[in-house]
This record gives structure tokens, sequence and C-alpha cells, in this order.
């Protein structure tokens, strides 16, 4: 017995966007950037487990997501001239506004399209075209083909399977990190030797996206005041103390 899963049908990233924030009745303005993260990465791993093709939108907008939840644990926020904090989920929820304003125009012109399509006469297409080809038959195609035709129709063919085999392909590839699992490497570690180098935090890495994770969680670890930070002699020279620990 097989079990065949399906996904519903998005237009875009931003149309899943909208359809977590709706199911999930958050408000737009302020939007849980770590759920709605997850719920969309979700997604986009069950659209690999499944072969389906991966839109470079969808890539680009869960690296914006996780690029806006990485400024959000930097203790240090950012400013405008005016020195007003500046929100970094700002710039995604003006544009899902404008997205859901375009989802609503082009709901209600659908409908008006419907509406008008009922009330316009439509000829017999099909019932035309059928007599055409039956008037003509296949004599008259052939009189008009001549070579040039004939190569031009096998450009183009050939012109396809060339942009198909040329086309960009999307590999999403699942690392086996989470900043959860980082997050308790590094109490584990500052816990146990008490004092540690940031450059030792790092040491022994076999590759960056490690880093990248554990990185995370130590901004997450530093933002929620389990870790204390201490600056050293020389340039760039931090240690890492547990929160007891006298700084």
């Amino acid at each position: 017995m097989s079990f065949e899963i399906r996904l519903t049908h998005f237009e875009g990233p931003f149309d899943l966007l909208l359809f977590f924030i709706e199911r999930d009745e958050l408000d737009i303005y302020d939007i849980p950037i770590a759920k709605i993260t997850d719920d969309f990465l979700n997604y986009i791993h069950q659209m690999q487990e499944l072969n389906i093709e991966l839109a470079s939108e969808f890539i680009l907008v869960a690296a914006t997501l996780m690029r806006i939840k990485a400024k959000m644990l930097l203790p240090r926020k950012e400013v405008d001239l005016q020195g007003n904090e500046i929100d970094p989920r700002q710039d995604l929820v003006e544009r899902l506004l404008e997205y859901k304003r375009y989802k609503g125009v082009l709901a209600t012109m659908s409908s008006l399209e419907s509406e008008q399509l009922q009330r316009e006469k439509r000829g017999h297409t099909a019932l035309e075209l059928a007599q055409l080809q039956q008037e003509l038959g296949a004599e008259q195609e052939l009189l008009s083909l001549d070579l040039y035709g004939l190569l031009k129709a096998f450009q183009k063919v050939m012109s396809r399977f060339e942009e198909r085999e040329n086309a960009p392909k999307h590999v999403v590839v699942p690392y086996p990190y989470t900043i959860e699992a980082q997050r308790n490497y590094l109490l584990e570690l500052i816990a146990t030797r008490k004092k540690v180098t940031f450059n030792e935090v790092f040491t022994g890495f076999p590759d960056k996206m490690k880093a990248i994770f554990t990185f995370l969680a130590l901004l997450e670890l530093l933002q929620l005041q389990q870790l204390d930070i201490k600056v050293g002699e020389g340039f760039n020279n931090f240690f890492l103390l547990p929160k007891k620990a006298d700084s």
C-alpha cells in the first residue's frame, strides 16, 4: 500500500507567507519571525522530499527570513539618522501588504471578468475551426510549406531543448545543525571550561554552516543574558564566561 502526499499550491512565496499569517491569526505588523521562518523552511523541505522543483523566489525569501532573524538577534539594533530603532521586518511587512492589496485587486478584476464573459455573446470558435479544417484539408498546409519554414520550425524545437538543458536548477541542502543544538553545545562548553576565547569556540568545525549556526546561537544566548562576554587585551580579543562569573 502506498500513500500520496499533496501540498497546497501557492502562487509564490508571499502567497505562502500570507497563508501562515492568516492561518495562525498573526499581526502582520508584528510578525513572529522565528515561527514563520520555521514554517516556511519546513514547507520548502517537504517540496524537496516530494521532488518538486523549487523556484528561485522561494529560496530568495527563505534567505531574507534568515537574514531578518539574524538581525533581530543582534544585541545592538540599527538606528536611522534621527536615532530611532529600525525594525528589520519593516521592508518585509510593506511588501506583504503591497502583495495583499494586489491580490485583492486581482480577485476583484477576475470576478468582473467572469461576470462580463457571461454577458458577452460568444461565437462557436471550435465549430468554425473544424469547418475550416474540413474545407481546406491537409493539402492546403502542405502547399504553403517550404524548406525554410521547416528549418525555422526545427530551430524552435532545438532552442526549447537547449533552454531546458541550460535552465538553472536550485537545490536546497538540509544541514544537520540547529540553533538549539549549538546553544546547548556552547552552554556545556563554557560550563566545563569556565572561560573560552571567541576563536576557540569556532575551532575544529567541519564547514562554515556549523560556524554560522553557532554564531546565531551565541547571539541568542547573549540576548537572553545566559552568557557574559569580556573584552581582553589586543584587537578583537573576546572571552565567553558563564553568567554567574564576574566579568
